[in-house]
């Protein structure tokens, strides 16, 4: 069963939607904190967020463009606005789809499932040792447990496995980034690669990233 959550403060609505999905077969989770929202989202492990667009502390298409740079995680704005800006805003900055209320359940329904058929074609998932990796989720597993990768981590990791035995440059692995609109500098390439080392060494591959002086990275 597909979870989703909810980030809505009208409790109303909450509640219609809840009601909603749990018919239609759904895991429901309600946001409840949204002083702290971004974390609360990225920690929940849902398969797709409904995400308002006027929430308490942070607008809605800002909390999305800060996800966006954790995770890949399937995202439908709901809102009452009709601006044409809104919904370019929004597409911009990485969802899946937009709505607007009052929406009609059975079109918001078809929405939600074919944004998941979507991203279940997209979770081709590749063996790194005895790990498995899904690149759409950004998140590395071992057996039952999993880490989670942040955006630029999966995308370094993803780019050292398809070029796996190879030493890849420092200048390829920024240029990659640039690619995917993450612009880092090279402390922050330093940073992330030593993040990826130390949640690859946490599920057993201690000696994965290995620095080749002068020339650049491999995983072996």
């Amino acid at each position: 069963m597909k979870k989703i959550m909810i980030v809505e403060d009208d409790a109303t609505i909450c509640k219609e939607l809840k009601n909603l999905l749990e018919n239609s077969g759904y895991i429901v989770d309600i946001l409840n904190n949204f002083s702290n929202s971004l974390e609360e989202i990225i920690n929940s492990h849902v398969d797709l967020v409904l995400l308002d667009i006027n929430i308490p502390f942070l607008n809605g298409e800002v909390l999305l463009k800060e996800i966006r740079k954790k995770t890949n995680i399937p995202v439908i704005m709901v809102t009452s606005r009709v601006s044409e800006l809104d919904e370019v805003l929004s597409m911009s900055y990485g969802a899946d789809d937009y709505i607007t209320k009052p929406y009609n359940p059975t079109i918001l329904l078809l929405r939600i499932q074919n944004v998941l058929k979507r991203m279940e074609q997209k979770t081709d998932s590749y063996k790194y040792r005895d790990l498995e990796f899904f690149p759409s989720k950004g998140i590395l597993k071992k057996d039952e447990e999993e880490i989670e990768l942040t955006k630029n981590e999966m995308i370094i990791f993803s780019y050292l496995l398809n070029n796996q035995g190879n030493i890849i440059t420092r200048d390829d692995l920024m240029t990659d980034l640039w690619n995917n609109e993450e612009y880092i500098n090279d402390n922050a390439l330093t940073v992330n690669i030593s993040r990826l080392r130390k949640k690859l060494s946490e599920v057993g591959c201690y000696d994965a990233i290995e620095t080749r002086k002068g020339q650049g990275y491999i995983l072996l």
